[in-house]
């Protein structure tokens, strides 16, 4: 596996992002990806902690001794320390379920997290695979584009890389924490002079545009049981002492959505490319393929993504699958695996939200051979084959995954609203 493929180096960089010890030469004419890896990573610390100097700087407020710490970890490159520290201020972070909540944290916060993201990939991901996966994204983007990952690999790879290369970096977001005042007011420390970045106002507006509607939904479904549902699966909106209450991941994700969409809307001039970790499906009509991601309000829009652009995106991720099964490096590496199989997933979401059915299935199944046991294409092309009436299809391939990946019922059963005029057949029955 990848971190034992990485315990089998021995030079001083590879050793220092595992925390160990400096041994023996190091060969200064050819660097390793190890050393490659590990001189990013402290480069990107440094370029953290410069930040958090200066938004301690600008807000008046002192940076705990703890937070000075993990960067002094980071600049050495001493995993265990980073990981250490790093729990035990997600306990405090109120980020997480269980978590208390530390306000002097707050302005530091998400330099922190995203430091830890970086360095948490380099320790994970095979170091040359960790340098392909990252490019072929920075690759795709044009000069100037806006960067939003969605994915932990895909948002955090990208960063490390993009900040520690020699060309103009680009501005990155993430998908998930446009939601989060935190995140935001980073947002506008980082990248506040290079476009407009979305305001506490624009937050509570989406907030309020989403609460509205949702509410709007729930009276539909009380008032009008026999018509189909409006609430969309696993959303939670209730109506408490008179006030309408939102809560969950289907929440969230919706108001992200609308803030991105802000984003775009305050930027006309930017161009947007998209890793995404959750479908923002009203992005889809005017977003076309970019590689292994996808480019959002693309010039010509829908017309834009044509029958020989969608043959083109199938030729992209069939060749690519190719060479990553060919690699020995990556098929003992699941994390890359995984990786690149979500990826094919959103490009096959993508190329069947604009009518290209053959194309998408195709691009499922290339996602399921690069890893067997990922439920995201099952369940995605699951919908696609009821929905092209191959409901028997669709139920054998509930099916024949479960029966392969037991210990994937639960994962399935959270997606299984995908499909969800696809019943399961008797014998998959997740229950």
């Amino acid at each position: 596996m990848a971190n034992q493929i990485r315990q089998n180096h021995n030079d001083s960089a590879s050793n220092a992002v595992k925390g160990q010890p400096m041994m023996g030469p190091v060969n200064r004419s050819t660097p390793s990806p190890e050393q490659i890896v590990a001189t990013k990573l402290s480069q990107f610390g440094r370029k953290r902690r410069d930040l958090i100097h200066a938004i301690a700087r600008r807000t008046q407020k002192e940076i705990p001794p703890e937070v000075e710490k993990f960067f002094d970890a980071v600049e050495a490159g001493n995993w265990n320390e980073i990981d250490n520290l790093w729990k035990d201020m997600a306990k405090r972070s109120g980020q997480y379920d269980g978590s208390t909540h530390s306000p002097e944290l707050d302005p530091f916060w998400c330099a922190v997290l995203e430091t830890y993201g970086a360095a948490e990939q380099a320790h994970d991901w095979p170091a040359q695979k960790l340098l392909d996966y990252g490019e072929s994204i920075l690759s795709s983007l044009r000069p100037g584009m806006v960067y939003v990952g969605g994915t932990d690999e895909g948002r955090f790879i990208p960063t490390l890389l993009n900040e520690t290369s020699e060309t103009e970096p680009h501005i990155v977001l993430t998908q998930n924490a446009l939601a989060d005042g935190r995140y935001l007011e980073y947002v506008r420390s980082t990248y506040g002079d290079r476009f407009t970045a979305p305001t506490d106002e624009d937050s509570q507006h989406a907030f309020a545009e989403y609460t509205a509607d949702a509410q709007k939904r729930l009276e539909h479904d009380q008032n009008f049981p026999n018509e189909p549902k409006q609430l969309r699966p696993n959303e939670k909106v209730e109506m408490v002492d008179g006030k309408v209450q939102v809560s969950g991941q289907v929440a969230v994700m919706a108001i992200n959505e609308k803030i991105l969409q802000t984003i775009q809307q305050k930027n006309p001039d930017h161009s947007f490319a998209l890793q995404e970790s959750w479908p923002f499906k009203g992005t889809y009509s005017d977003a076309v393929p970019l590689g292994p991601i996808m480019e959002l309000r693309a010039e010509g829009g829908a017309k834009a993504f044509t029958a020989e652009r969608a043959a083109q995106d199938l030729d992209y991720w069939r060749s690519t699958a190719e060479q990553l099964i060919a690699d020995p490096e990556v098929s003992d590496s699941t994390v890359a695996l995984k990786s690149y199989s979500h990826n094919a997933t959103a490009a096959a979401n993508l190329l069947a939200a604009h009518n290209f059915p053959d194309q998408a299935e195709q691009t499922f199944r290339i996602s399921s051979q690069l890893w067997p046991g990922n439920p995201e294409p099952v369940a995605a092309l699951s919908e696609l084959l009821n929905k092209n009436g191959r409901v028997e299809e669709a139920q054998k391939l509930f099916a024949d995954f479960i029966a392969k990946n037991p210990e994937q019922r639960s994962a399935l059963e959270s997606l299984r609203w995908k499909a969800t005029s696809a019943p399961l057949a008797p014998e998959a029955s997740l229950h």
